[in-house]
């Protein structure tokens, strides 16, 4: 790959800048709070609608500015466009973009988004079978202003059942996503018609997709001991929000990081994320195309209040690499189920044409070694159940904080 990037550490999202990891929808079908899919309660993995998920850095060129992966330079590929090399690959994690589409991937990035205003969640219905239930509403979004409502049921996205199925292809279906093109989320305008229920009244509603803005980080305060942060995906400025809610928490509380789908993101919010909760040390080591680089904790944090993490099979990418970190270093509990499961590194190529090609360079371990890619973190407590999940969560970290 690029050999001007083997030696920087990874960056936030700039022009010319930046490792990820890419989960295979990130932004595009995975669970980013508010209206791609909040996935709070999904039990195992997903089935992914496809293999596209970045969550990404900026484009990076081959050495002396070719535009292109050096590789593809040296195999007489620099006209390649970005959709061909990656088809030619065979990787599932791999994506291509149109350069349009990719200024708009980086528009996500930096906290916008195309939906509907709704993030969902799987839960546990009478008869065993799993619902897709509302668990919250974006204010002054299409879905608030149709007056849709946490805890409303969604049935059906155009035309389709949904009882049953993964999070994380109703969030593709609801943000317009085709298996085609699973990272691209449809124009701010066109139309989704959903079939909910709310207690034993059933309706439909015609929803317009909106641009809206992010809100990748939530705080709460369940209890007077627990102050519960949920992060939906690692976008830029998360690392920053969550040190500032550690600051603020009152005295004697514990921390319940929410991490249940969470689809991964930047390398370097993850990390930062990490720092709130460390004082310095190892985050994770990732192989780049076969030299070993590291990440680190940087700065003093928040080392001695009680911390649990919560995760399910929607916990992916950057969100497993920082659950991994905490767990190893001993600094939290993590309750839920097992996470995605997806360790691989992608870095942005652009290529001649102007379209950018996300390319697997390496992957990445926790700081005892564990690989996680294709076998997941285990928790240190499982409990299957999303609503159980949390329910446990919060009793540990209580009694954390009590004999603390």
């Amino acid at each position: 790959m690029s050999g001007t990037w083997r030696n920087a550490p990874p960056r936030q999202v700039r022009r010319g800048a930046a490792l990820t990891l890419v989960f295979a929808s990130a932004l595009a079908t995975g669970a980013a709070a508010n209206s791609w899919g909040g996935v709070p309660g999904a039990g195992g993995a997903p089935g992914i609608p496809g293999p596209r998920h970045e969550l990404s850095g900026s484009v990076r060129t081959a050495p002396g500015g070719g535009g292109v992966p050096a590789e593809a330079a040296e195999a007489g590929e620099a006209k390649l466009a970005a959709d061909e090399l990656v088809s030619r690959s065979g990787d599932r994690w791999e994506a291509a973009y149109s350069a349009d589409e990719y200024e708009g991937f980086e528009r996500r990035m930096g906290g916008a988004y195309v939906g509907v205003g709704v993030s969902v969640e799987q839960v546990d219905a009478t008869g065993g079978h799993e619902v897709v239930r509302i668990a919250d509403v974006v204010p002054r979004s299409p879905a608030d202003r149709a007056g849709l409502r946490p805890g409303d049921r969604i049935r059906a996205v155009d035309g389709s059942q949904v009882t049953g199925a993964p999070v994380t292809e109703v969030v593709a279906r609801l943000r317009g996503t085709t298996s085609g093109a699973p990272a691209r989320a449809a124009d701010p305008g066109t139309r989704v018609d959903l079939r909910l229920s709310r207690g034993d009244h059933r309706w439909s509603e015609t929803l317009e997709r909106a641009r809206l803005a992010t809100r990748t980080v939530s705080v709460s305060r369940p209890s007077p001991v627990i102050t519960r942060i949920k992060i939906t995906a690692f976008t830029e400025g998360v690392g920053a929000r969550v040190r500032q809610a550690v600051r603020e928490a009152p005295d004697g509380s514990g921390f319940l990081l929410d991490l249940r789908g969470n689809s991964g993101g930047l390398v370097t919010e993850a990390t930062k994320t990490a720092s709130a909760f460390l004082d310095g040390g190892l985050v994770a080591t990732y192989d780049y195309d076969g030299e070993q680089q590291t990440l680190y904790a940087h700065g003093a944090g928040n080392t001695r209040a009680p911390l649990v993490v919560l995760v399910d099979g929607g916990t992916m990418s950057a969100a497993e690499m920082l659950t991994g970190a905490l767990q190893d270093r001993g600094r939290a509990v993590v309750v839920g189920s097992r996470t995605f499961g997806k360790g691989s590194v992608q870095v942005p190529h652009r290529m001649a044409d102007g379209s950018v090609a996300e390319l697997t360079v390496g992957h990445y371990t926790t700081p005892s070694g564990r690989a996680v890619h294709g076998k997941g973190l285990r928790p240190d407590l499982e409990v299957r159940s999303g609503d159980r999940a949390a329910d446990r969560a919060r009793r540990v970290l209580s009694g954390l904080a009590a004999g603390s």
